[in-house]
């Protein structure tokens, strides 16, 4: 995929085709963005939801995983919750995993992550919602 911003057929394409999707940073406080989008995603989409974060066990009734790296099934995306510099990090562990995209949420960019992300083969969305996209797609 090219490091511009994708269009709405192809966030379409990405959500129709993918059935996990990790969440990395997700919180379990009710009032940050990350609960927010975890649980309407657990009710409302069709996507098997792998919450990751490492001062977690669980969330919503569902393990959290510590890393990326210890769930045991393909992830087709990985939603970041992650400062800009955290997010260097997750992209090492996704590319590893084989991650197919890398979803950096709303106020969220690195063009480091944009070209690493695109030259190892994964599909790159930065700065959007994966929440507001699902609804308005869906």
């Amino acid at each position: 995929m090219p490091s511009t911003p994708l269009n709405s057929g192809q966030i379409h394409e990405l959500l129709s085709h993918a059935k996990n999707v990790a969440i990395v940073g997700v919180s379990d406080k009710p009032d940050r963005p990350s609960h927010g989008v975890a649980q309407y995603l657990l009710q409302h989409s069709h996507f098997k939801i792998f919450f990751v974060n490492p001062s977690l066990d669980s969330m919503l009734g569902q393990k959290v995983y510590h890393s990326l790296a210890e769930i045991d099934e393909h992830i087709d995306i990985v939603d970041v919750f992650r400062k800009p510099a955290d997010c260097i990090s997750v992209l090492d562990v996704a590319i590893a995993i084989g991650a197919d995209a890398i979803w950096l949420q709303l106020g969220i960019t690195s063009e480091e992550v944009a070209t690493r992300g695109n030259e190892a083969g994964l599909t790159v969305v930065m700065d959007r919602c994966l929440k507001v996209d699902y609804a308005n797609l869906f």
